[in-house]
């Protein structure tokens, strides 16, 4: 099995959730934030907690929900495990008691206050609205209803206000945004609230954990193959070999030229803030790391905003941590983002070639699978509690 899978099927979850920063292996300073130490995570489950189904548990999102419930000591009365029907009846061991995967079905929501989904697309647009009927609040990871009317696309830290209202067990339908706009809003927000974007030019860097396991496990062993000298590679899931290279992102291409991941974050950034007048441009490649995205990304504000005064509320955003050590050459890397909850944000410069100090640069990393996906979702379902 993989190493960066880190399954938590079929053996018992850690009980010890460590919160680290990579970075502080080197002796530069870096993180102006302190990470939490090491603790012991007590079991979440409690008797008036909702009842809580993960759809999609098989995967990589569907583990990490597993691993962000337990971190967050999130209450829940009841966990109903779902899969597709190669999943179903297989057991594992979760916070000391044995689940038992169930194949998802139009069923499998009576009962249920809370459902995850992270099964796809497909899944969502057939069982969402079911699910939903039945008096279960959705909070769904994929792009089947972020841009329906009247259906919340939040950010907890960002746009908090959307879900206004909405309390589990009473039905209702919550999009988690696209990873690389999670990523990017929650560097660029704390910005926009003190000086209004008026365009942002963003460019990605995504990590294979974008795909799903199955292309992070492709990259492993294509990594393997070419060091090994194969002369030829496995390629089931990507048409281009993916170790050592980089492509455009594989989502399919629209009829203006940018492909669906480039369109979905232009889209759903006007959506969270609720400006359609912002203008947003961007260019998103697949690169061959396993876990977590990078973004370059230029802003271009409706008034003067020096480096120091983005630092300054940069460094006290929730969520963000901050690594901008220009002596040492030291700023975000994935590494640094990979497996933590906080998006890291460096590189911020003013941009020089305007004339004023309207723009500004930066670099930004968040962990796709944690902030990007699970992590935003289970922020979600808290703040139907």
């Amino acid at each position: 099995m993989p190493l960066a899978a880190r399954p938590l099927l079929g053996s018992n979850v850690c009980g010890t959730v460590q919160s680290r920063c990579i970075a502080s292996r080197s002796r530069a300073p870096r993180c102006s934030r302190q990470h939490r130490h090491t603790q012991t995570v007590q079991a979440a489950k409690t008797a008036d907690g909702p009842s809580v189904a993960i759809v999609g548990v098989t995967g990589a999102v569907g583990q990490e929900f597993l691993r962000v419930l337990k971190e967050r000591d999130f209450p829940y009365s009841n966990l109903k495990m779902l899969a597709s029907g190669r999943s179903a009846g297989k057991t594992f061991h979760y916070e000391g008691e044995e689940h038992t995967i169930e194949e998802t079905s139009e069923s499998s929501f009576k009962g249920v206050d809370i459902a995850l989904f992270s099964a796809g697309g497909s899944i969502s647009k057939k069982l969402g609205p079911i699910a939903s009927d039945a008096g279960c609040t959705v909070v769904d990871n994929s792009s089947a209803f972020r841009m329906t009317e009247g259906v919340p696309l939040v950010i907890p830290e960002v746009n908090p206000e959307a879900m206004e209202g909405m309390r589990y067990g009473q039905g209702g339908i919550i999009a988690n945004p696209n990873c690389s706009t999670i990523i990017a809003l929650m560097a660029v927000t704390p910005l926009h609230r003190a000086a209004k974007v008026k365009r942002m030019v963003i460019s990605t860097y995504q990590a294979a954990s974008g795909a799903g396991q199955a292309a992070m496990d492709e990259l492993e062993l294509q990594t393997s193959e070419v060091l090994q000298g194969k002369k030829e590679i496995t390629k089931n899931i990507f048409p281009f070999q993916y170790a050592f290279n980089l492509f455009s992102h594989n989502s399919p291409m629209t009829e203006n030229g940018y492909n669906e991941e480039e369109m979905k974050m232009v889209k759903e950034t006007k959506k969270i803030w609720g400006d359609n007048d912002v203008n947003i441009t961007a260019t998103c490649i697949r690169v061959p790391i396993m876990r977590a995205h990078a973004e370059s990304i230029n802003l271009e504000f409706d008034r003067d905003v020096s480096e120091e005064e983005a630092v300054e509320l940069l460094s006290k955003a929730k969520g963000v941590s901050m690594i901008n050590d220009r002596v040492h050459n030291r700023f975000p890397t994935p590494l640094d983002a990979s497996h933590q909850d906080d998006v890291y944000v460096g590189r911020v410069r003013r941009d020089i070639s305007r004339s004023d100090s309207h723009g500004l640069d930066l670099f930004v990393c968040g962990d796709q699978i944690k902030k990007g996906a699970a992590l935003n979702a289970v922020q979600i379902a808290e703040l139907l509690l």
